[in-house]
C-alpha cells in the first residue's frame, strides 16, 4: 500500500489509530510516543488517518471578494490590459495590490484571456491595422469632444486634449465653449505646458481649428484664423485631417475613447468632481500606465528616454511631478 506522509510528519496511520483508539490521557500517550500534546490532540479529534489537504482554506488575496468584483467588472466592460488595469485598481481600489496578485484574480474569474473578451463578429474581416509614421516628440493631434452636463452646471462643457505621436503624452483642458478663442488659447497653454517643442499639429476641419470650409463649400484656409495665427506665431505647421475621415486623427481618437470609458464608469454630482477625476486620469496615463505601442513603459519613461538621446527637442527637462491633488 502506499503511504503519502507530509514530509514533516511526526506519526504513522498506525500511531494514529492508537491514538485514537487509547483511552490514556493526552499527556501520556504523548510522553509514550514522543510527540507535542497538539500532535494527540489532532489526532483524538480526527475520523480518518490520511493527512489533510495542505492548501490553504482562505486564500491570501489583498482584494476583498467585493473589491474582486469590481475589478473582474472593468475587465470585462473596459477590455484593460493588465498593467492598465493594475494602475487603475491602484488609484481606484486598492492601493498595495500586487501585478501578480492581480493576475490570479484575473485567473480565477475566468478573465485573464484579454483576446477572448473581445467581441468577435461572425464572418467579419478585421480590417488590416496602419502603423503612424515614426516622429520624433512635437507632432501633437488635437481634438474637442462634448461633456454631459453636471448637476450644477447651466451648460455643456467642453474637453479640449491633445496627444503627442511620438511618445502619447496628453495635455487636456475643460473650457465652456469650442470657440476658435477658446481653442487657440487651449493651444497657447499647450505650447507653454509641453516639455518638447511642438512643430506639427494635426486637427479636424471644425469651426474652431480652421477657416477651411464656408458657406460657399471647401476652400484653402485663408491664415488669418486664430487658430492658424498662434502656429504661425510660433513656427508650427498646422495639418488638417482630410474631410469626413476621423480616423485620419485616430490617436487622438482613442484617447478620447478611453476618456468616455470613464464617464460611462462613474457618477459625479459636480462639475469639480468630474474634473478631479479627469486629471486623476491624466496624471495615470502620463505617469503609471505602460502602453503597448510604446514597448510597455509609460509616456513620461517614453519623454526621458527621448530627452536622454535628443535634449534639443525640448524646452525643459520631462520628470516626476506631483500626484493629481498635490
Amino acid at each position: 500500500m502506499n503511504i503519502h506522509l507530509h514530509a514533516n510528519a511526526t506519526t504513522t496511520p498506525k500511531t494514529r489509530q492508537y491514538i485514537q483508539a487509547s483511552n490514556q490521557s493526552v499527556p501520556q500517550l504523548a510522553d509514550e510516543l514522543g510527540v507535542s500534546e497538539d500532535t494527540i490532540r489532532r489526532w483524538k479529534g480526527r475520523d480518518g488517518v490520511a493527512d489533510g489537504s495542505h492548501t490553504p482554506h482562505r486564500l491570501q488575496t489583498t482584494l476583498t471578494p467585493a473589491q474582486e468584483l469590481v475589478v473582474v467588472e472593468l475587465r470585462k466592460t473596459l477590455l484593460l490590459p493588465l498593467d492598465d488595469l493594475l494602475a487603475v485598481t491602484h488609484e481606484f481600489i486598492h492601493p498595495d495590490v500586487s501585478r501578480s496578485g492581480l493576475d490570479r484574480c484575473l485567473r480565477r474569474h475566468g478573465v485573464s484571456n484579454l483576446t477572448a473578451l473581445l467581441p468577435q463578429e461572425e464572418g467579419a474581416q478585421k480590417p488590416p491595422h496602419k502603423r503612424f509614421k515614426d516622429y520624433a516628440p512635437g507632432f501633437v493631434h488635437v481634438d474637442v469632444k462634448y461633456l454631459p452636463q453636471m448637476p450644477d452646471e447651466d451648460q455643456r462643457t467642453y474637453l479640449f486634449a491633445a496627444i503627442d505621436r511620438a511618445t502619447r503624452w496628453v495635455y487636456v483642458e475643460i473650457l465652456k465653449d469650442k470657440s476658435a478663442t477658446a481653442a487657440s488659447g487651449f493651444f497657447k497653454r499647450l505650447i507653454d505646458h509641453a516639455p518638447f517643442t511642438i512643430r506639427k499639429v494635426l486637427t479636424d476641419n471644425g469651426k474652431e481649428f480652421t477657416d477651411r470650409f464656408c458657406a460657399t463649400g471647401e476652400r484653402p484656409p485663408t491664415g488669418t484664423h486664430a487658430f492658424d495665427r498662434v502656429c504661425a506665431d510660433h513656427h508650427i505647421e498646422h495639418r488638417l485631417t482630410k474631410p469626413r475621415t476621423p480616423q485620419t486623427n485616430g490617436m487622438i481618437e482613442r484617447f478620447n475613447g478611453r476618456i468616455a470609458d470613464v464617464l460611462r464608469t462613474h457618477r459625479f454630482d459636480s462639475a469639480a468632481s468630474l474634473q478631479a477625476t479627469l486629471k486623476r486620469f491624466v496624471y495615470l496615463y502620463n505617469y503609471h500606465i505602460p502602453q503597448k505601442n510604446l514597448q510597455h513603459k509609460t509616456p513620461l519613461q517614453t519623454l526621458q528616454e527621448w530627452y536622454a538621446q535628443q535634449p534639443q527637442l525640448f524646452k525643459k527637462s520631462p520628470r516626476n511631478h506631483p500626484g493629481p491633488d498635490n
